[in-house]
């Protein structure tokens, strides 16, 4: 199975590779799997007044601070994931690299480091569900 994980490094982040590990018949490194960190764009005027190097330098930092952790616990657990990061808004990026991938399964916390957390759900995840075409499995 291809498995996309939607990292944040929030605690529900967390949360979803403990439930991962714990779950080696269907989550082993017999998958094949991803690491995705979406990055928040910087305001237009702050990226035309440090220039692009420095954007996409901080776009890096940023996603390397996320993914690091994740990678380590993974490896700890003998899973050995790409990485990938992009720039822009979470909920899009994620469904849209899901179906371009063609990935069987986005696998993400149930809510995450996002400005305004919705009640149920977090506003990332809620995007996911509502533009993505691979199932998803939240966790809680």
């Amino acid at each position: 199975m291809k498995i996309l994980l939607a990292v944040d490094g929030s605690p529900f982040t967390q949360k979803m590779l403990a439930y991962l590990t714990t779950h080696p018949e269907l989550f082993g490194p017999h998958n094949q799997f991803m690491v995705f960190t979406a990055v928040a764009a910087l305001p237009p005027r702050a990226r035309a007044a440090v220039g692009h190097e420095v954007a996409h330098g901080y776009y890096e930092e940023e996603a390397a601070k996320v993914a690091g952790p994740v990678l380590a616990y993974l490896a700890s657990h003998g899973i050995r994931p790409e990485v990938t990061h992009q720039v822009g808004p979470a909920g899009e990026l994620i469904a849209k690299a899901a179906t371009e991938g063609n990935f069987d399964l986005v696998l993400m916390g149930s809510h995450g480091h996002g400005a305004l957390g919705n009640l149920v759900l977090g506003s990332v995840a809620t995007q996911v569900l509502a533009h993505c075409q691979v199932p998803v499995l939240l966790v809680r």
